[in-house]
């Protein structure tokens, strides 16, 4: 789901441009993005990649699907062949889906992973960065949301020595607005869960029992349609299945701190709303667990492992964290030429 919200503001700047826009994806996107925008979609089936339940190495996990990936790859390309030849599109946008490009459409890929961290060490990693950029060859151009220089926000993930060609950098994007000042009300915590399974489950589980015992307001999301209620919900608690954009974006201003993974997308709403968080990344997915520890160590977010995670020491130990935040409102709107210059081309 952050693949397709961090499209919106893509999404919206198109659209206001005089441009139509038909988006892609499951059925979860597809009612995301409806719900959020008048937009035309059309069923495309993800990757469908699972994560282990023990957290172990994702990558070791990921090895045994790559011959899944790589067919789905090939049956996402063959499926835009048909829709080309059926809508007469005249531009793709593609965010991590690899089979999504076209031999005569410019065609563009988003990614902020161009470094790959498999968590096996450097020669592992080098190897998929080459099978890794032999796929983003395929595209016309290679968008990443992220800030070029120094500070940036994923650090080696989107800073590799080398960078694909026809690479730019487009800032952070973010599905929510930014306001015209920062709004806290009291010291609400904010509990966001999302993610894979069954992780999202399982760290759910933890923070619930951690929450009732809190004497503060809590705002719980589970962050999956499919949850059903707790039979007893305590007074200082409110509880939802999920949430629309609306929500959350009156629900993270008012938030005094948020309990989250460190998914990017995630970290980008964060950042634009200049929020205080703690991140808990998803046990042995390593993109995650680097960009949690890369934000700890830069000062701009707190960081606590999934294992072992307590609550309450968690929030003392942020009353002495530094929590910098050095994106500047322009950064903000770094995609806006580029996009710009890209469609006007086409």
């Amino acid at each position: 789901m952050g693949h397709t919200t961090r499209c919106v503001p893509l999404i919206r700047h198109l659209q206001a441009a005089g441009h139509k826009v038909t988006f892609a994806g499951n059925a979860t996107q597809c009612a995301f993005v409806t719900k959020t925008l008048p937009i035309d979609t059309l069923h495309l089936q993800g990757y469908n990649i699972t994560y282990s339940r023990k957290g172990s190495t994702f990558a070791l996990h990921l090895l045994t699907q790559i011959p899944g990936i790589l067919k789905s790859i090939r049956a996402e390309h063959s499926w835009l062949q048909q829709q080309v030849a059926l809508h007469k599109f005249d531009g793709i946008i593609s965010d991590n889906r690899y089979g999504l490009y076209h031999s005569t459409v410019p065609s563009v890929i988003i990614t902020h992973q161009l470094r790959i961290h498999t968590g096996m060490g450097n020669m592992a990693d080098n190897i998929l960065q080459k099978l890794h950029y032999r796929f983003l060859s395929r595209f016309n151009e290679c968008w990443i949301p992220d800030i070029a220089g120094e500070p940036n926000i994923a650090g080696s993930l989107s800073h590799p020595h080398t960078l694909p060609d026809n690479t730019h950098y487009i800032g952070p994007l973010s599905q929510l607005q930014k306001p015209s000042s920062a709004v806290t009300t009291g010291n609400t915590l904010l509990i966001l869960l999302s993610g894979p399974e069954p992780q999202r489950t399982i760290l759910a589980g933890i923070l619930w029992q951690q929450a009732i015992n809190q004497r503060r307001p809590v705002v719980f999301v589970e962050g999956s349609a499919g949850c059903a209620a707790p039979t007893t919900i305590p007074a200082h608690i409110t509880w939802h299945a999920q949430v629309h954009e609306g929500q959350l974006q009156l629900m993270l201003q008012e938030a005094a701190m948020v309990i989250c993974r460190a998914g990017y997308s995630t970290i980008m709403d964060l950042l634009l709303l200049r929020k205080k968080a703690i991140l808990i990344p998803t046990p042995g997915q390593a993109e995650q667990e680097y960009l949690a520890q890369h934000l700890f160590e830069t000062g701009v977010f707190y960081t606590a492992k999934q294992r072992g995670f307590n609550l309450t020491s968690a929030l003392e130990n942020t009353n002495s964290f530094s929590y910098v935040n050095s994106i500047d409102p322009a950064d903000l709107q770094r995609f806006i030429p580029v996009l710009d210059r890209w469609s006007d081309q086409l």
